[in-house]
């Protein structure tokens, strides 16, 4: 073989393992990620969201992201359930269309879409907005009538999105009882009528200092602490109580725990009132 024609090859070669690493090695991700995002309703990823607004025909959720966390802005103001919301958020924006129902449809009534069962309205990191109508089911139930917003065509989606767009309200909230870092724990104090017992964090060991000084059980307080932190809200009963006394909350237990000292120190308070043996748990707040 001449030098002229193994040159020739040499240079093919190159070309065909530079096209290669290019095509296979360098666009791979881009090509996996645009594989990923084909027939989806909406190209934008779960990290681009900061805002969730879902309303529909009894009342309107709206949820922020706050750092690597989600808050609930309606129908309550709390923590939110940062799972819960990305399981949402994903079922949303990996939705596919399974088939174009209408290209212009005449009359969205024929669809629910006129008023809809949902109405999903995502905002970007750039300010620009999603937005997504869901309508009634197909006849076989397994598909909801959807239209995305700005876009006459009406789509068939998983029915799964619209069970999402429609989970209750409170399901999206965080239901951690107590956060705290036990390790900044200070002292706590319980109180009720029969009187108070206050506890304290003295070097490496826990003491009772009222009513008397006395020493206290480490792992007493270690399980007390580990239970709280670990119970869960059962259910959101009310948000503002006519009667407290309805849920012994009048006259309740008062669990007081406090962080930091001296001008450092805050506290918390949790209040537990009574026993409901129908649904098996206790009333606080």
């Amino acid at each position: 073989m001449r030098w002229q024609t193994t040159a020739a090859l040499a240079v093919v070669l190159l070309l065909v393992g530079g096209f290669y690493y290019v095509y296979d090695v360098r666009w791979a991700p881009d090509r996996e990620r645009a594989e990923t995002r084909k027939g989806r309703v909406f190209s934008a990823e779960a990290a681009d969201v900061t805002a969730v607004e879902l309303r529909r025909r009894d009342d309107t959720v709206r949820l922020t992201r706050a750092g690597d966390a989600w808050e609930v802005r309606s129908p309550v103001v709390a923590r939110g359930d940062r799972a819960r919301v990305e399981e949402t958020l994903t079922t949303v924006l990996t939705a596919k269309v399974d088939r174009e129902i209408d290209p212009k449809p005449a009359a969205l009534a024929d669809f629910g879409l006129d008023k809809p069962a949902a109405e999903i309205t995502l905002t970007l990191k750039d300010g620009k907005t999603l937005g997504l109508a869901l309508g009634s089911k197909t006849p076989t139930g397994v598909w909801v009538y959807a239209r995305e917003t700005g876009k006459p065509a009406v789509v068939a989606l998983s029915d799964g999105v619209l069970r999402e767009a429609t989970k209750p309200a409170t399901e999206f909230r965080d239901r951690t009882i107590l956060t705290l870092d036990r390790n900044a724990v200070s002292g706590f104090d319980i109180a009720s009528d029969g009187g108070t017992l206050a506890v304290a964090h003295v070097g490496d060991a826990w003491r009772i200092t009222r009513p008397a000084a006395l020493p206290a059980d480490t792992e007493a307080v270690g399980n007390m602490f580990e239970k709280l932190t670990a119970a869960k809200v059962k259910e959101f009963v009310v948000e503002t109580p006519r009667s407290l006394a309805t849920y012994g909350l009048a006259t309740p237990l008062r669990l007081t725990i406090h962080t930091g000292k001296d001008k450092e120190r805050a506290s918390r308070t949790l209040l537990v009132g009574r026993n409901d043996q129908a649904k098996k748990g206790v009333y606080a707040m």
